[in-house]
């Protein structure tokens, strides 16, 4: 064990969950080019975790796929274990993981409330809690959040209530994590041409959506991942903000 903290002392590392996912996975080939050692967590989707950690080795870097639920703390506890064990120790998290159901406030069905509750509210705060105790000096915790909770979409109101909650966690994250040299902040993308984005959407309101902002087109998974991988690298001066990554939505 000390042979292979020693030979990776200086490697930066990072956690990336829902890494296999539309933004995360841009964020984890951002990362990875960015020199990083990445792991890559899925929930349920292996193979893709699998696949995109492969295509990150061929290319000389360092990554490894990591399963479990993020509301799980026994198994998120673990995931934090065996990136430790791997690469001596995490200098960034960055929490992609999320669920969005849609539907009004009156017809919503509280089991999809609850999903949601649990996944992206949960979720959250089990892993900025693992976060918070494993991340060395100087690094960086960044969460993502959603536009929505200034747009005020209608139909979103269950998932902006989850995300709302998320910033509200890491403003006061920023603040308890006071002279550990971490920052932590959260990412609000705009409407950006992911899976989760574009499922059970019709082609107009698609289009309606991609011409909302003034620069008239969808955000991709890439734009936001230059904003996250920004505050991941930079040791910026940015701490316990949410950043608009949205093209100039309202």
């Amino acid at each position: 064990m000390t042979k292979k903290i020693i030979e990776t002392q200086d490697l930066r590392v990072a956690f990336v969950t829902g890494g296999s996912g539309g933004i995360g996975q841009a964020v984890v080939k951002k990362l990875a080019k960015n020199g990083f050692a990445v792991a890559v967590h899925y929930s349920g989707n292996k193979l893709k975790a699998d696949t995109l950690v492969n295509e990150i080795v061929k290319q000389g870097g360092k990554a490894v796929s990591i399963g479990g639920d993020v509301a799980d703390e026994k198994a998120m506890q673990k995931a934090f274990d065996i990136i430790e064990e791997k690469f001596g120790g995490i200098d960034v998290v960055i929490n992609t993981a999320g669920i969005m159901l849609l539907g009004s406030i009156a017809e919503l069905d509280l089991t999809d409330l609850d999903k949601m509750h649990r996944t992206n509210i949960r979720g959250a705060f089990v892993i900025s809690q693992q976060a918070a105790r494993r991340v060395r000096k100087g690094g960086a915790i960044i969460n993502i959040s959603t536009s929505v909770t200034r747009t005020q979409f209608p139909t979103y109101g269950a998932y902006v209530a989850s995300k709302a909650a998320v910033e509200s966690m890491t403003m006061i994250l920023a603040r308890e994590l006071r002279g550990k040299e971490i920052t932590v902040n959260a990412v609000a993308p705009g409407p950006t041409a992911t899976p989760l984005f574009l499922d059970g959407k019709d082609e107009q309101t698609i289009d309606n959506l991609s011409k909302a902002a003034p620069l008239e087109r969808l955000g991709t998974p890439e734009d936001i991942a230059e904003t996250v991988v920004y505050l991941a690298t930079s040791g910026c001066w940015i701490n316990g903000q949410v950043i608009f990554s949205n093209g100039g939505l309202a």
